[in-house]
């Protein structure tokens, strides 16, 4: 049994270093400066992970601010409302 883990744990770790490789520090996509437009040299030199902080930071200041723009809604609603 603890043989059959074991296998199927190296599988796994074999599998998730074959899509590490895929991700590396160097984008795949532009290959040197002269090739791909503006936006792929800048997120190439930059780095993915601020690409990627930048759009989940977007996201979550656009959903705080419809979480406010709701709650005032609501808010001026319960006032409306008769007692």
């Amino acid at each position: 049994m603890f043989f059959i883990f074991s296998f199927i744990t190296m599988l796994a770790v074999s599998a998730a270093d074959t899509l590490s490789a895929a991700y590396s520090d160097l984008w795949q996509g532009v290959s040197g400066p002269e090739q791909g437009n503006v936006v792929m040299q800048a997120m190439a030199s930059q780095g993915l992970i601020y690409v990627v902080l930048g759009v989940s930071l977007i996201i979550w200041f656009v959903l705080i601010a419809y979480l406010v723009r709701l709650d005032k809604k609501i808010s001026r609603l319960e006032q409306k409302l008769p007692e």
